[in-house]
């Protein structure tokens, strides 16, 4: 059971009282167990990174990547999650970019640990009309969108970055005063 409680604590955002409480789970129920770990080692024998966009797949390249995509736009984000999330929307048809991570000097992570020289490899292989920066609205995140800017704009390369401002169904009063000024920034005329 430690060592069970002091695995499950090393996920992100498990503490001690809820790695103790999902090993007690798991102790109560042996099948789930037996399919925690089973899908576990599925995981690692039939998950890679996607050989193209580096996104997680099952089939090499993955399904975007093979499938019927605009081509001619990219969307670029930082981690295979993020990726999830644009799909979900359902609004992005083109192709995408997996970082998988960004800029963090202070923390170590420079440019040679990210995706970025794949990404510029793809872009003077193929005839890509658009960059859609859709990197975090974090220090790092805005420091990766003006980094990569820097590189890809020289190619003759359209590159836009996702809005941002005030989120649907949010309330104006209590938005921090940073969402407040983009969202005044990047106003629309109606």
């Amino acid at each position: 059971m430690t060592r069970l409680i002091g695995e499950l604590k090393k996920l992100p955002g498990i503490g001690d009282r809820t790695a103790l409480r999902l090993a007690f789970h798991i102790l109560k129920s042996p099948r789930m167990s037996k399919d925690l770990a089973g899908s576990l080692l599925e995981v690692h024998e039939n998950v890679r990174f996607c050989s193209i966009c580096f996104g997680i797949t099952e089939d090499d390249p993955c399904y975007i990547c093979s499938g019927n995509r605009d081509e001619k736009v990219i969307c670029v984000v930082e981690e295979p999650q993020d990726l999830l999330a644009v799909e979900r929307s359902g609004a992005f048809r083109g192709r995408y970019h997996v970082l998988h991570g960004a800029l963090s000097p202070l923390n170590g992570i420079m440019p040679a640990d990210l995706k970025i020289a794949e990404l510029m490899e793809r872009l003077r292989e193929s005839t890509v009309d658009e960059i859609v920066l859709a990197t975090n609205f974090t220090v790092e995140g805005e420091a990766t969108a003006l980094y990569l800017t820097g590189l890809i704009k020289p190619l003759g390369i359209r590159v836009t970055r996702l809005a941002h401002g005030m989120p649907i169904g949010g309330d104006l009063e209590y938005a921090d005063t940073a969402t407040v000024q983009r969202a005044l920034e990047g106003r629309n005329e109606l």
